[in-house]
């Protein structure tokens, strides 16, 4: 099976980063969602790394670094990744994926199935990243074929199936609640 288009990257996030005032969880929440994004590769912007400073500045996190961060001007930017890092350190939240790699394309389909079953994430492009960008990788094992029989279904679906459109974004919300189960069983047992 081919590998799905490369240009369907967006963004993980469906946490706000507009210029709204957050609470104090959410602020966390967000600087937590932005680190794993950093630790699984994706590419996250100076200008989202220091929005999240500002947002958790504002919503009173408190951390030797994060006014600094949230202060960068746009000339000042190149610095936000460190500074975004210290930060994450300074609020012992630093997150490191497995060193295997296999260990991490799991560790990354798992967060992206609690994302898919928590709501935070769209089903349709949460089972598309799990396929393009684990599924792929680790040759199609079966504890990831429902999740991707949930993308090809979502990807393609057309109104003649006689199947609604959230029909199938539930059928994805609970293969990745199953996944789940499955994958805290299967460690649990390790």
């Amino acid at each position: 099976m081919a590998a799905p288009s490369a240009t369907v990257r967006r963004s993980f996030s469906r946490i706000p980063i507009e210029k709204t005032v957050m609470t104090r969880d959410d602020a966390l929440k967000q600087l937590s969602h932005i680190a794993r994004e950093r630790a699984f590769g994706r590419h996250v912007g100076s200008d989202r790394l220091i929005q999240a400073g500002l947002n958790a500045l504002m919503a009173g996190v408190e951390s030797p670094s994060l006014a600094l961060l949230a202060g960068l001007l746009r000339s000042e930017e190149p610095e936000a990744p460190e500074l975004f890092d210290q930060v994450l350190e300074e609020l012992g939240m630093l997150f490191q994926p497995p060193a295997d790699p296999r260990a991490a394309k799991w560790a990354l389909a798992s967060w992206i199935a609690g994302q898919i079953a928590d709501g935070s994430l769209e089903p349709a492009h949460g089972t598309h990243l799990i396929w393009a960008d684990v599924a792929y990788d680790l040759g199609y094992p079966e504890e990831l074929a429902p999740l991707v029989h949930s993308a090809h279904n979502l990807d393609g679906w057309e109104e003649s199936w006689g199947v609604s459109f959230e029909e199938l974004d539930s059928e994805a919300v609970e293969a990745a609640k199953q996944f789940l189960s499955t994958r805290s069983a299967a460690e649990a047992g390790d």
